[in-house]
């Protein structure tokens, strides 16, 4: 039989609306005022309810024990800003969320400008930007400026106010969506949702999760998916205190974080260092034609390193683009709307995609003629006319899984082996389980 017999591949991105989906979805979230507690991260999962309407919101109570920790007074801000002797705001909140110092205490009344600097947070190397500032733990107040504004603080005394509550009757609020599959072993998907209008750093990685799971729930799972939307670090922790039966079926995971910026995919292994996960990733960053890099697993970064730590031990990696303070827009005001690209995001989605299939494929085979190579021409799965190198790809996807069909190796593995695409292994191995060829264990 000709090549042809050779499965369509798959476009390797989705259709351009995906991205501007995505982009659109992002810009409408990027105003909103969230913290790790508060309306800011309501009104996000509010929105993404629309997308997502299983979305289920849970809300913890404030002094709540989680693990370690206590899930903290929640934190509302109405209004900031700093007057100058004539009156004028120099600094204001309504102009931009990044003008308060996350967690703020309130404070008013007028303080000399020497007693102010102490409260004020700049970057003298990037004097036209807009730093991000938070003390979640540590009581304290603060404004963050533009370093040029902060060199404009020439009047001897300033009026301050930051008008802010801490309720210790207040919740931590986050989200989380299962998808049910064929087992009851899971897939974690987790993205933080607590920064204030940073683009890339927070509402990337959540957009692409968002549209991942409207994929996911379009077809047909192995695996079941379980998203988690919550506060970078005290989320995952109270996420973990509160689900320990839901932690047993975890059998790989993955961070989605800082995905819509420039530059090459970066995948940070899990603690594992050789899950299946980190095997997945790999390889589907290999064969998925985009600059990529592997760390290794570091007790340092996003969530992945509470799902990580050695008590819960779960095999859950990191994905993002350039890594966090690795860019130069990181944590300031030029991590907006703008530096987030549809084309980036929806090259993100395709990625993401591709690592899931890798999982909902990745099984052994045996093979059911193991005695000598079976006939593939008279089962349609092989060239008619010999001696050429049409469809050689095919042709050797179908012999290396014949040969490592013996119930040791997984498709993985012999994707590593043979250095194949993954998702043309398992088009192959579809192919030779319908002409009863390949059994799967």
């Amino acid at each position: 039989m000709s090549t042809a017999a050779l499965p369509a591949t798959p476009p390797a991105m989705p259709a351009p609306a995906f991205g501007a989906a995505m982009h659109a979805l992002l810009a409408r979230l990027f105003p909103i005022c969230r913290s790790i507690t508060g309306d800011g991260v309501r009104q996000t999962l509010a929105i993404v309810r629309e997308y997502l309407p299983a979305l289920q919101v849970h809300e913890v109570p404030s002094g709540t024990p989680a693990l370690d920790w206590t899930v903290p007074a929640e934190w509302s801000i109405r209004e900031a800003w700093v007057k100058n002797a004539a009156g004028e705001r120099v600094i204001d909140f309504r102009a931009h969320n990044l003008h308060v110092l996350q967690y703020s205490t309130p404070v008013g009344g007028w303080f000399a400008r020497a007693e102010l600097e102490e409260h004020l947070f700049s970057l003298p190397q990037q004097p036209d930007l807009i730093p991000y500032r938070t003390s979640y733990y540590q009581p304290n107040w603060g404004f963050c400026l533009s370093h040029h504004q902060r060199e404009q603080l020439q009047d001897e005394y300033y009026e301050v106010c930051i008008d802010s509550t801490l309720d210790a009757a207040g919740s931590l609020t986050y989200g989380e969506l299962v998808l049910p599959g064929a087992s009851e072993e899971e897939v974690l998907l987790s993205c933080h949702c607590c920064h204030p209008s940073l683009a890339n750093d927070n509402l990337s990685g959540l957009v692409v999760a968002v549209f991942l799971a409207q994929e996911l729930a379009r077809q047909p799972r192995r695996y079941t998916y379980r998203l988690v939307l919550g506060p970078g670090t005290i989320g995952s922790i109270v996420w973990l205190s509160r689900n320990p039966e839901a932690v047993g079926r975890i059998r790989h995971g993955l961070v989605l974080t800082l995905l819509g910026g420039p530059g090459g995919f970066t995948y940070k292994q899990s603690r594992h260092t050789t899950a299946e996960v980190d095997q997945a990733a790999a390889l589907v960053l290999r064969d998925f034609g985009a600059a990529y890099e592997v760390r290794p697993w570091l007790p340092y970064g996003y969530d992945e390193r509470q799902y990580g730590s050695p008590g819960f031990n779960l095999p859950v990696g990191c994905l993002s683009r350039t890594p966090f303070g690795e860019f130069a827009e990181y944590h300031t005001s030029a991590d907006d709307v703008g530096f987030v690209q549809p084309t980036q995001l929806a090259e993100s989605l395709s990625l993401t995609q591709a690592l899931c299939e890798a999982l909902e494929a990745n099984r052994s085979y045996r093979n059911l003629s193991p005695y000598g190579e079976p006939q593939l021409g008279r089962r349609g799965l092989y060239k008619g006319v010999g001696g050429g190198q049409e469809g050689a790809d095919w042709q050797m996807a179908l012999l290396w899984l014949l040969n490592l069909s013996d119930g040791s190796h997984s498709l993985l593995q012999v994707a590593q082996q043979s250095g194949l695409p993954v998702a043309l292994l398992h088009r192959a191995a579809r192919a030779l389980k319908a002409v009863e060829l390949l059994q799967p264990l």
